[in-house]
């Protein structure tokens, strides 16, 4: 696959988790706790997709790069808060363990592209 098609396939991917992610934060609790994750979770995970969709639109490779790196801790940050929601037992586990694989899958993907665009 060439970088244009991979890169419109990863903006539907993100695109695709985020609504995910919004989905999962409307059925967590309505707590001051469960509002605190919500709102985070909520931020990092569409983030992912607007950064990324950014990044394509780089002015520069260093924006790009950034951009990317964004991505990459935006992501790493929304395992962290699957992880909290699974630990809590706010959702089901095998369901809270299917959206952490794919948050990690994104964090993979953009911790390669920086690693490419380093050398």
């Amino acid at each position: 696959m060439e970088n244009k098609e991979f890169g419109k396939q990863l903006e539907i991917r993100t695109k695709n988790f985020a609504i995910l992610i919004i989905k999962l934060s409307s059925s967590l609790p309505n707590t001051t706790e469960g509002k605190v994750i919500k709102n985070q979770i909520t931020k990092s995970g569409t983030s992912v997709g607007a950064n990324y969709r950014e990044a394509n639109r780089a002015r520069s490779k260093a924006d790009f790069m950034n951009k990317i790196k964004i991505c990459e801790s935006e992501a790493s940050e929304t395992v962290y808060w699957l992880e909290l929601i699974d630990e809590l037992k706010w959702m089901d586990s095998e369901k809270i363990l299917s959206i952490i694989g794919e948050s990690n899958e994104l964090l993979a993907i953009f911790t390669s592209i920086g690693k490419k665009l380093k050398l």
